[in-house]
């Protein structure tokens, strides 16, 4: 069985997990930090955003998995995946902090919406309410 939610957003994940290690990878040359922060601020908060993608995205990803496989997310699930990847996007662009910053609060509280939903969805699943 395809699950055409899942894999749109595992591919936005592989992709969005590129960009954040490249961004990481532009700041080390740029700053000439290449084995850890270095001290460096914004070493740091990219180093952060990078982190907190990947602590994130899996969980999202394996309940979006889940719940597709399950035949229960229509016609809401890609809507949440894809908001879900929206928030990581954010959350990336304010840990820049700056004009952008408030990217960070967005990004934070859709994966936390995002990750309740999709986590009592998934309970509903197993009790047989939905």
């Amino acid at each position: 069985m395809i699950l055409p939610t899942t894999l749109c957003m595992a591919a936005a994940a592989s992709i969005l997990a590129a960009w954040l290690m490249i961004r990481v990878g532009k700041v080390r040359l740029g700053e000439n930090v290449l084995i850890g922060d270095g001290g460096n601020d914004m070493v740091t908060r990219r180093m952060r955003a990078h982190a907190n993608f990947v602590e994130n995205t899996p969980f999202a990803l394996i309940l979006v998995a889940a719940i597709e496989f399950a035949g229960k997310g229509d016609p809401w699930l890609p809507v949440v995946a894809a908001l879900f990847i929206f928030g990581r996007v954010a959350h990336a662009f304010g840990m820049d902090g700056g004009a952008l910053e408030k990217g960070r609060l967005i990004g934070t509280l859709i994966t936390l919406l995002s990750h309740l939903g999709l986590g009592i969805v998934a309970v509903l699943i197993v009790l047989g309410v939905i």
